[in-house]
């Protein structure tokens, strides 16, 4: 690819951004058009939550797999193959007859969408091969990825206000056709020179675990934390994650490499990702259902109200990039947590006659601490990995983003269901203020985290890890490290 033109190479780029628009937009204009979906399909909270979980868990159950295939099969290939299963999960969406339907429908939406991102990534990575002009490609990126978190919320208003909740699943389809006729065109076809091997089985339990879990959280308030059905899925996702782990430590070449969990640097960024997310996802879900079913707002309305959090996580995003590139990231990491903490402690004062000010205040600091925290978090995950690991180190971070937000969903709906009595409307911010208190807890977190990442431990722990799997691999001529070498 490097022999590309110029004007080539950034054509591919502006292809590769299509996918990106879409996905981003698809992240927060689906939760403005809960309630409408709500309404018309007559589904509980249960089922609003599993409109967004069930494409949060695919998309993270999958990412790894498919940057692997695509390695192995070609990079377009899988692309193409991804923006088709997107873009027709999208149209079967906007006509799905009820809840249970729609819920499949997003789930072969997330098939398609874990294709998109990580194989766009590694487009460009291949495409632009001059450290400082891929530099410049990723700035665009993320600038796209910003435009797209803040589009979402006013287009999705806009359309459901116009035509209905199904309106915010056509928006994928022509742009969806366009980048796929596009990548027929323009975009060549890459491979790794030696792909990784697929793990089907630890795929498998990686499903397993995500799914058995996120259905305890959601569905515990129905039928009880107690009751046979909510904690035999409990016991199934812990056994699935031992199995997981002693398989993986066995394999040559894991799904999930354990030993990148000994970098605390690593580790922390998982886990603020987790964290972070898990707020985000929980904030929309939350935030949304508010706008329009307590305070009464149409649709375009409540997309405005979230337009200042999705602005400033748009303008703070290449801040952060800047921030850790000449102070690295603490300083960002540490605003960021100080962001969604005091966010989420605004809004635990929430009542449905709350000032129209001091909603919009409250939404733009925690855009805020959500704006800064994303680049750190990529470059903690990769931050002293062996070259040849950071982009496995990078997509297991992207996959923790997925969790968060899947499991911030699935908490934030249960914190909900078991407060809440009547109909919606009536009592909702008294029932919410648990989980506001959550959001302020994962800012917590997010600071003891990176307190700990950044510490004298932090740096010896992660050159012992890189040293370790670069040792290794040297030793096994890059093929892996057999588990009695571990």
């Amino acid at each position: 690819m490097s022999g590309l033109s110029s004007r080539r190479r950034y054509l591919v780029l502006a292809i590769c951004c299509l996918s990106l628009f879409i996905v981003g937009l698809d992240a927060t204009i689906v939760n403005v058009a809960l309630p409408s979906i709500g309404r018309e399909l007559h589904s509980r909270v249960s089922g609003l939550q599993w409109t967004v979980d069930a494409y949060a868990l695919v998309l993270a159950s999958l990412l790894m797999l498919s940057g692997s295939a695509a390695d192995r099969l070609g990079r377009r290939r899988t692309f193409q193959a991804g923006l088709a299963l997107f873009t027709l999960g999208s149209l079967l969406c906007s006509i799905a007859p009820g809840l249970g339907w729609l819920v499949a429908f997003r789930m072969l939406q997330a098939v398609g969408g874990s294709m998109l991102n990580p194989v766009a990534m590694s487009i460009i990575t291949n495409t632009f091969t001059d450290p400082a002009e891929r530099a410049r490609a990723i700035g665009v990126w993320g600038g796209v990825f910003g435009l797209s978190m803040a589009l979402g919320p006013v287009a999705g208003g806009a359309l459901v206000d116009g035509v209905g909740w199904r309106g915010v699943f056509w928006v994928n389809v022509p742009v969806g056709i366009a980048a796929l006729v596009l990548t027929a065109l323009f975009v060549p076809e890459s491979r790794a020179p030696r792909p990784r091997r697929p793990d089907p089985f630890g795929q498998l339990l990686v499903i397993i675990l995500l799914g058995s879990l996120t259905y305890a959280v959601i569905e515990g308030p129905d039928y009880g934390w107690g009751s046979p059905r909510i904690l035999s899925f409990l016991a199934v996702a812990a056994a699935a994650l031992a199995v997981f782990a002693g398989y993986e430590r066995r394999r040559r070449e894991p799904l999930v490499d354990l030993r990148f969990f000994r970098s605390l640097p690593f580790s922390g960024a998982t886990l603020t990702a987790v964290s972070a997310m898990g707020a985000l996802g929980g904030f929309l879900f939350l935030t949304t259902l508010y706008l329009q079913e307590v305070r009464g707002y149409r649709p375009l309305v409540a997309g405005l109200f979230l337009l200042p959090m999705a602005a400033a996580m748009a303008v703070c995003a290449p801040l952060a990039g800047r921030m850790v590139a000449r102070h690295g990231i603490r300083a960002p990491l540490l605003m960021a947590g100080a962001g969604i903490m005091a966010g989420g402690v605004l809004l635990t004062a929430l009542t449905p006659a709350s000032p129209a000010a001091y909603l919009v205040v409250s939404y733009l600091v925690f855009g805020v601490g959500m704006g800064l925290v994303n680049a750190p978090i990529t470059n903690s995950a990769v931050s002293g990995m062996p070259r040849a690991q950071a982009g496995v180190a990078a997509g297991i971070a992207s996959t923790s983003r997925q969790v968060g937000t899947s499991l911030g969903v699935a908490i934030m709906g249960s914190v909900l269901s078991a407060n809440l009595h009547g109909p919606l409307w009536q009592g909702f911010a008294a029932a919410t203020r648990p989980g506001w208190w959550i959001i302020a807890g994962c800012g917590l977190a997010v600071i003891a985290l990176v307190l700990l990442a950044t510490s004298r431990r932090g740096r010896i722990s992660a050159a012992r890890t890189a040293s370790l799997i670069a040792t290794a691999e040297e030793a096994e001529g890059g093929a892996g490290v057999p588990a009695a070498a571990r």
